[in-house]
Order: C-alpha cells, then structure tokens, then sequence
C-alpha cells in the first residue's frame, strides 16, 4: 500500500493544486487546515503521525523533497511551484490571489 490511498480531499475552488503535508495533533496545522477551508480552497492532505512503517516512510520522503527539515506545516502549490512552510496566513490568502 501506499501513503496516497491514505490521502483526504477537502472540496472548494478549483484552482492551483494545493497539498498539506500535517500533523493530527498540531495546532498550526489545524489552523492551517481552518484557514484553508474558510477561504474554500479545494486542497488535499496528510496527516502524517496517523500513518504507520512504510507508508509513513514515503510520505516523509516524499515531503524531504520540498522541505528537507520536515517542519509542520507544509504546504505544496502546483507539484513544488512553491511551498509555504509554517502557519503563514497572508501567504495562505494569496494562494489564488
């Protein structure tokens, strides 16, 4: 199997293809998530504490591309066009902007 059968869709605009790399336990991450949400942006995620061995191997991996010091939160625009790292709302609201 593999981390991105394990991946969630949160419905909105369409636009810019957003990833979440999250932790379910995270309070920037939520609000990250919350954030997201109220400005109804079509993204998807993954909250990376709930995988487990191999899945959770590849997700890290695959987030280490686009930051390597795995920070939380870490959002991926358009495969890598850019990628916010932290709880960064004014770049967040300018995600289509």
């Amino acid at each position: 199997m593999s981390y991105k059968t394990l991946i969630k869709t949160v419905p909105g605009k369409e636009g810019k293809e957003i990833f979440l790399f999250a932790l379910s336990t995270c309070i920037w991450c939520r609000k990250t998530k919350a954030l997201m949400e109220e400005l109804g942006l079509n993204y998807k995620y993954v909250d990376m504490d709930l995988l487990t061995g191999a899945d959770q191997d590849e997700a890290y991996l695959e987030m280490e591309k686009y930051n390597p010091d795995t920070n939380f939160p870490t959002i991926v625009i358009n495969g890598g066009e850019s990628i916010i790292i932290g709880f960064e709302e004014d770049k967040i609201r300018k995600i289509y902007g």
